[in-house]
């Protein structure tokens, strides 16, 4: 039986909330209640229990929604599936199971000691598998192996009938493909409240790592070397990192603000067989940085080996909580001289009264593995042919330097993608174009809501409708929803 806090309960300031401390916004808007579960059963029985009272269920796995969509439930109540986490194997038919309220780093440990094997998932470890697979689940292994949702086989899913009853269903790409589909990768919160992930097969952990780290002073940083790192980090994304000899190969450019000194370039390598045998893509890709970086690593980029479980252990720590704000964009080629020249102005900016020594620009190594054209019909994550993924962000201590941040952010957003090649029907966004391929939903942005074409944005041109005939289907009374699910 699920455990029952309320606002009467010790627990429930810190269990009302997840790590983004932006929400709920106002004491107001805070659910009534949390429903701690343990089972898939503790958590049919307590959605049966807010359905039939007339409440609002939202769903928390790890608590690491970007936006408003599970803390702000005024009245009703979050059901927190973070202890349904086993991690286990069948012995009879190979497959994985995996717990929606498994961390990501538990995850990985689990599966690599017992089975030696993965899932190509991100570093932040304490990231709930629920919400990362149902969004398409992206890391450091993703360009190498696909995204986590390509390896799932079956989703575990509880939905609400007409009548209000509870449905447990088993979705697969037989039995309600429909569902199954749109559970890898549309996000969650739009059909129901997702227990379980089945994988018949995993990829093989590697079994060592090479990591290597770049640093970029602001103070000697001209709008001419910044032209110069962004185009360079771009076009090898664009043209050579798409050789399958690279696919191993993952790199963020995070350019931080010029109020924090310096920014960076990191990279993680294996060769495509899980090994560091060979290095040589590893430091031609340094080589073309090192000129530009800090005089202390001028001469050669240091490279350090760790086997693959280290490597993953020292990458899964997490950030103390935090006010935030995200958005995102997909890149179908390299940086523009114009872009870069956005991007500089606005992490050079200053605002009186607000530190922005917590933003950042971050640019990520895409494509490979993930560009598998067929996964787009497979899947609901349709930018398949993307070389970068952006994730421009802000973090702030003080409430009052929220709406500061949040309009820098926006103003910095909108003119990047208002420049001169911009489509005047989509300007201030990434829409579908040569150069673009919309949003990423697992980084979602209620800013994009005043476009009448933002579920386009993050869903695809084509793929909407079909989610949409999903929803009406599994979710016909819109029991979950949120600002940005999908429609009725």
């Amino acid at each position: 039986m699920a455990v029952t806090v309320t606002r009467r309960d010790p627990r429930y300031l810190a269990l009302r909330r997840g790590h983004n401390l932006r929400w709920p916004a106002h004491d107001a808007d805070a659910a009534e209640r949390i429903l701690i579960c343990e089972s898939a059963g503790d958590a049919q029985a307590a959605l049966q229990q807010v359905v039939t009272a007339g409440l609002r269920p939202t769903v928390r796995s790890g608590g690491h929604c970007y936006e408003d969509f599970v803390a702000n439930n005024p009245g009703g109540a979050i059901l927190d599936v973070g202890s349904v986490s086993q991690v286990t194997r069948d012995a009879s038919s190979g497959t994985f199971h995996v717990g929606s309220g498994a961390q990501l780093w538990n995850t990985y440990e689990a599966l690599y000691k017992h089975y030696g094997v993965t899932l190509p998932g991100g570093v932040c470890g304490t990231v709930g598998v629920g919400g990362h697979v149902s969004g398409g689940g992206y890391g450091p292994l993703s360009r190498l192996h696909g995204l986590i949702c390509d390896w799932t086989t079956a989703v575990h899913i509880l939905t609400v009938d007409r009548n209000g009853k509870v449905m447990p269903i088993r979705a697969d790409a037989k039995e309600h493909p429909d569902l199954f589909r749109a559970c890898r990768g549309a996000g969650g919160g739009s059909f129901g409240l997702i227990t379980e992930f089945e994988f018949n097969t995993l990829p093989p952990a590697p079994s060592e790592v090479a990591k290597a780290s770049l640093s970029f002073s602001w103070e000697e940083m001209t709008l001419q070397k910044f032209t110069d790192i962004l185009v360079n980090f771009g076009k090898y994304w664009e043209t050579r990192g798409q050789e399958r000899d690279t696919w191993g190969m993952y790199s963020v450019l995070e350019l931080a603000h010029r109020s924090s000194g310096k920014f960076s370039l990191s990279v993680q390598f294996c060769n495509p067989d899980g090994t560091c045998r060979d290095l040589q893509v590893l430091q031609e890709y340094l080589n073309l940085f090192v000129k530009w970086s800090e005089k202390s690593n001028t001469a050669k980029a240091a490279i350090g080996r760790n086997d693959w479980f280290d490597a993953c252990a020292m990458s899964a720590g997490d950030a103390a909580n935090r006010r935030g704000k995200y958005k995102s964009a997909y890149m179908r080629r390299g940086f523009t001289s114009a872009e870069a020249t956005v991007i500089y102005k606005y992490l050079t900016k200053e605002i009186e009264g607000t530190s922005l020594h917590a933003a950042s620009f971050d640019a990520h190594s895409y494509g490979g593995a993930v560009n598998r054209r067929e996964m787009a019909e497979k899947t609901s994550i349709t930018q398949r042919g993307s070389v970068i993924k952006l994730q421009p962000l802000t973090y702030w201590e003080d409430p009052q330097e929220g709406a500061t941040q949040t309009q820098w952010l926006a103003e910095f957003y909108e003119e990047l993608y208002s420049g001169p090649d911009a489509d005047p029907q989509h300007a201030g966004t990434p829409y579908w174009n040569h150069q673009y391929q919309g949003c990423y939903i697992n980084y979602p942005d209620v800013d994009m809501l005043k476009y009448n074409y933002w579920p386009q944005l993050y869903y695809g041109e084509d793929n909407y409708k079909q989610l949409q005939a999903v929803k009406r289907r599994y979710d016909p009374n819109n029991v979950f929803h949120h600002s940005m699910s999908v429609r009725l």
